[in-house]
């Protein structure tokens, strides 16, 4: 598909846009992704380097090499994942989450399901592959271990210097489809769940931590490891909260996310293919 992208971080330091055709637009499921992403999935799509260019921002951009072959993104003030400027093979790998307006571009297939997180079911009819799909020839990098020994719920940034365990009990979990959320993680939505501020410990790393408030915003703000972009969770002490992203677990939660909120902000480019309760705004109160 031909046309025109143009993208932003969170922050709006950084942006970018790239020509077409547009080409394999897929969910990625890979343990790599869901990390850098703080979520299930991340969606991303192929164009030609020769039509991508930044418009502003480069200062801020960082990069993190988590593979011998791949290089990841992100703004150094927001942690918003940005587009991998060329694989390799003359392409720029874009996520679809911080572009502006409908593309008119769909997702295609899902990638690296056999790696999909367990809190996580895909229910659309695209189709499905356990790594790369066919006609695509690239080394599959192992995930990696968990550091913190077993027993609690952990989690860790992209790099593994920032990790965490969860004690106290989980509340709740949410998909977020707020433009907010897109923008900061670079996906479709944004899925956390909550526990109690003091039911969530910094194993390592948290001198690592940065943490971008959004301007104007009460309660929102990304925290994310310096070194990898990785997105970690956030302590709200006005609401006695932390904020986990579910994509940074290393271990099953037991907890599945139980409602869509902020749909009426949802990406034209995906559609919610499961049946659990879906709220235009926030959670309704109690």
């Amino acid at each position: 598909m031909s046309g025109l992208l143009q993208g932003s971080c969170l922050c709006g330091d950084v942006a970018w846009q790239a020509a077409g055709p547009f080409e394999h637009t897929h969910h990625c499921h890979c343990s790599m992704c869901r990390k850098a992403h703080g979520t299930a999935f991340a969606t991303y799509l192929m164009a030609p380097r020769a039509g991508f260019r930044m418009l502003r921002g480069e200062e801020r951009v960082v990069p993190f090499a988590s593979s011998k072959v791949v290089t990841r993104q992100f703004c150094g003030r927001c942690g918003t994942p940005l587009p991998e400027a060329d694989d390799g093979d003359g392409q720029a790998v874009i996520p679809l989450g911080p572009t502006d307006g409908d593309p008119g571009i769909r997702a295609e297939f899902h990638i690296f399901v056999g790696s999909k997180a367990p809190w996580y079911e895909i229910r659309d009819a695209l189709p499905r592959f356990d790594a790369f799909p066919p006609g695509i020839s690239a080394p599959i990098v192992a995930d990696r271990a968990p550091s913190d020994p077993p027993g609690r719920l952990r989690g860790s940034c992209l790099c593994g210097r920032v990790g965490f365990v969860v004690e106290g009990e989980l509340q709740r979990a949410t998909n977020c489809h707020c433009g907010r959320c897109r923008k900061a993680r670079a996906a479709a939505h944004a899925s956390n769940c909550f526990t109690r501020d003091d039911g969530l410990r910094f194993t390592r790393g948290a001198d690592r931590l940065e943490l971008y408030k959004l301007p104007g915003a009460r309660y929102f703000a990304q925290a994310f490891c310096r070194d990898c972009g990785g997105k970690l969770p956030r302590l709200d002490p006005e609401r006695k909260l932390a904020v986990v992203p579910m994509g940074a677990l290393d271990d099953d939660p037991g907890i599945r996310p139980s409602s869509h909120i902020f749909t009426a902000s949802k990406a034209p480019w995906y559609e919610i293919a499961d049946d659990l309760p879906q709220h235009p705004e926030g959670l309704p109160a109690a």
